[in-house]
Order: structure tokens, then sequence, then C-alpha cells
């Protein structure tokens, strides 16, 4: 029997590491799973492939028995982990969901399906998974400059509640009952309504700055596309949508010719990219929920502009994270070139 590789989670009970542990048992990827936990969270009981698991405390001894630590947690619980990890260098490797590792010099934005040759190697370390948005632009441009030269890229990027945590999901479901009930709105996440409204930044006391976020796409973009000829520096504004779960995103693409709509269709299909082109009813954030990759729609030709296209993006953000997730993980585990 094959043995099974320990894979340690750190927030397992979050929403990525939900997505997560749900992907790693449909890819079927033969891992023992230690789900770790902080504060109030360690003790507690929950369930993973219908079994009873309680979750263990977050200590140097849990993660040092695991081959691969996955942070999917809060900021301050990857940086607890992190402390402990490279206080004794040489342990297992890291692979970030929270953005932690990018504050040190050696983290990298990681998404495999856009890399060269699927990301099929990978060394021990620390392996930082790009923004879910940062991807789905990346894939959707990558796929384009491989037929097309273009001149200009512009994006507005709808980001969903749920790239807060579960407190995101909780103060939009709260400030909508609330708007519903002539109650006062809680504004812990956002200080801001976001229910029924849309956001160019969240409030001066909200915890995270929007511009910030959309920094970081810019910056993971920048990253996923380096050495890709041919696509220029794309232009972002990110929007606080009034929606739970996936990105929507607008694109705008100016082309040094005219392309044709259904080469176009063409360029973008792969088994990672969704295409619903001509009468087919557009992606959107709720038909999309649960499917990996991207899908494309609305195609349409900018009329004012001849050479330019519109498109429409959209993805399920934890679902694209999660497997390109996995794919960074398979390839930790897998046997080095020429072993029996």
């Amino acid at each position: 029997m094959k043995k099974l590789a320990a894979v340690s989670i750190v927030g397992g009970e979050s929403l990525i590491g939900r997505e997560i542990r749900e992907v790693l048992e449909e890819q079927k990827v033969p891992v023992r799973l230690t789900l770790v936990g902080v504060d109030e969270e360690a003790g507690t009981l929950t369930e993973q492939s219908g079994e009873p698991v309680v979750i263990t405390p977050l200590d140097e001894e849990t993660l040092r028995r695991s081959e691969v630590v996955i942070l999917a947690g809060t900021p301050a619980s990857s940086e607890r982990a992190l402390k402990l990890l490279r206080a004794r260098p040489g342990g297992p490797a890291t692979v970030d969901l929270t953005y932690s590792v990018c504050r040190a010099p050696e983290g990298r934005p990681r998404a495999p399906v856009v890399e060269a040759g699927g990301g099929a190697a990978a060394s021990k370390g620390e392996h930082l998974i790009a923004h879910p948005a940062a991807v789905a632009l990346a894939l959707f441009l990558k796929r384009l400059a491989a037929r097309f030269s273009m001149r200009r890229v512009s994006a507005h990027v709808f980001e969903p509640a749920s790239e807060r945590g579960q407190r995101g999901l909780d103060e939009l479901r709260e400030q909508t009952i609330s708007l519903l009930s002539f109650k006062s709105m809680p504004k812990r996440v956002f200080d801001a309504q976001a229910s029924f409204s849309m956001l160019a930044r969240y409030g001066d006391d909200a915890p995270l700055a929007l511009e910030s976020v959309e920094q970081r796409i810019e910056q993971h973009l920048a990253g996923l596309l380096a050495g890709t000829p041919g696509v220029p520096a794309p232009s972002l504004r990110l929007v606080q949508a009034p929606v739970f779960h996936g990105y929507s995103i607008s694109v705008h693409v100016e082309f040094e010719e005219t392309p044709d709509v259904n080469a176009l269709a063409r360029a973008l299909h792969c088994d990672e990219v969704d295409v619903r082109a001509g009468d087919l009813e557009p992606p959107n954030n709720v038909n999309i929920a649960g499917h990996g990759g991207i899908a494309v729609g609305a195609i349409t030709p900018d009329r004012r502009h001849p050479g330019a296209c519109w498109f429409w993006v959209v993805t399920d953000n934890y679902r694209l994270m999660a497997e390109n997730a996995v794919a960074v993980i398979r390839s930790l585990l897998a046997p080095p070139a020429g072993a029996v």
C-alpha cells in the first residue's frame, strides 16, 4: 500500500481550507491530513471524509511532522506558523494562500495553470499561491497572446465578499438583513455599506484597504505574465461588488489588427477556459460556482474603437486557488525523477 504523505492545513476550517480539503478528496491525492487550529479552534471536533477529526493545536512539533504545511487561516496564524517553521530551516514545504509569504524576498506567486509545463517541478521552500483575480487574468491574456498582438488592456475587477473570508460573508448578509429591517448596519469589515452597493474603496476604519488588494493583484499578475511576449501591462480597477462568491471581470483589449470574434473564441478555448460565445448565455459568478478554471463570454467588438473588444471573464475564486494549491502540493509530493 502506498504511504500517505503527511500534510497539515493551518486553518482547515476556513472557507479556503475547506475548499482545499474538497479538491484533495476529489482528486484522490494520497495524503494524511492534519487540521491545525489556533486558540479556541484547537481541540474542537470537525469531520473529514465522513469521519470525526479533532483540530490539532498549532505548535512546532505538529508542523515538523508534515511534508507540506498549507497556510489557509488568518494572516496572524500564518505568521505564527511561518515563525515556527523558519526557526529551524530544512523543514516541510509551505504552501501559502493567505499572502503572508509575499513579505519575504523568496515569495513568488505560483499558479501552475498558467506556468510553463503546468508547474511540474517544485522544490521545498515557501510557495505563495497567486491571487485568483491575477490567475484568471493571466490565463485569459496568455491564451490571447498566443494568437494575437495586443496594444492595450484594461480591466474592471469585481470583488466578492468571500475574499474577506467568513467575516466578509457574514457582514454582507447582516447588512442586507439590517437594511431590509431598517436597522443599523455592522461595518466591521468594510466600514461602508457593501450590501446593495458598489464600492471603489472601503471606509477609513476598515482593517484592509481595497487599494492594497488592487496592488496585490497587479503585482501577482505582473509576476505571472513575466516572460510572456506580446502582453502589455494591464490597467486595473478593483471594485467591491455586493455578491458573496466569484470574481467577475470586464476586460477591454485593443489589438494591433481587428480580430474576428469567432477567432478570438477559438484562441481562448482550452480545458481551463470555458468559452460561451455566440448565442450562448454569458457566464456569471453563480453558474461558475464549483467549477475550475475560468469562463469567458459576451465577446463584443467595441463599436467606437475598431480593433478593440470587450470580454466578460468569471471564476470561482476559492476553487481556482484551491486547484492551483493542490497542483503545487502534488508536485512537492511527487517522487524525484528516476525514482522507483
